[in-house]
């Protein structure tokens, strides 16, 4: 079956809690390692809360907010054993490397997941990392932009990277696009074969692109050029307390 079709939110916000779980069920990893940033409290929209919570996995959360880490501390507090939090802003020269801040950590150079969400510079950092390989790598695309556009975060020319970027670079550094939900999944190429997935897919990714959360994103595009900003922001917060209230 597509992966697609695993789609289950417990947390994550586009289906990946669903899509991950059967990833490494396919890949027999029961328990394993993973990294997220910016990891806010570390439970909202998390793409791995669910494996802390209740898969027994280890990981390493990193939040540059001050605040929101004081919310990351009590989620600590509740896995001491397994859950290593930094607080730093993640970057992709000079200090704050991601690379070098995960060497302040247990967490193995073949680490199992790495989620990336920061809005922003997400390919810059994904091809500054260095040393570590993880098995699979979860990262926001700018899904405004269709299939067949190089674009990466340029403020402000351009926001986040396109699909196609992150198409090209995961291939650059060992990866193949397995899935796109918004977020693109990537997993290492010697890996791939266990996942099967359709070949067709594997040789033109394009087809993987999610259209539907395309036309949203251009939606929501023009309704912020359009609507006030403090209509938009009430909206925001009320499809929040939404996702919020489905995740207890």
């Amino acid at each position: 079956m597509n992966l697609l079709d695993y789609r289950d939110n417990k947390y994550s916000q586009t289906g990946e809690d669903g899509i991950i779980q059967e990833i490494f069920r396919r890949l027999d990893r029961a328990e394993g390692w993973f990294v997220e940033f910016g990891a806010c409290d570390g439970k909202w929209l998390s793409n791995t809360y669910n494996l802390l919570a209740h898969k027994n996995w280890q990981g390493v959360y990193i939040e540059a907010d001050r605040g929101r880490y004081q919310e990351l501390l009590k989620t600590r507090a509740t896995f001491p054993e397994r859950l290593h939090t930094i607080c730093a802003l993640v970057g992709f020269e000079g200090e704050g490397k991601l690379g070098d801040l995960l060497a302040t950590t247990p967490i193995p150079k073949d680490f199992d997941l790495l989620s990336i969400d920061i809005d922003s510079y997400d390919w810059q950092v994904w091809n500054a990392l260095e040393h570590y390989q993880p098995k699979v790598v979860i990262i926001e695309c700018n899904c405004t932009i269709p299939p067949g556009v190089i674009s990466r975060h340029n403020p402000p020319i351009s926001q986040g990277a396109s699909f196609t970027a992150l198409v090209e670079l995961g291939r650059q550094k060992g990866y193949q696009l397995v899935c796109h939900t918004g977020n693109c999944i990537f997993v290492r190429n010697e890996l791939v074969p266990q996942l099967g997935v359709p070949a067709e897919l594997l040789a033109t990714p394009e087809k993987m692109f999610n259209y539907a959360r395309h036309r949203k994103e251009k939606f929501l595009d023009l309704a912020r050029a359009i609507l006030p900003r403090a209509l938009m922001q009430k909206i925001f917060r009320w499809a929040d307390l939404r996702r919020q209230a489905r995740q207890k």
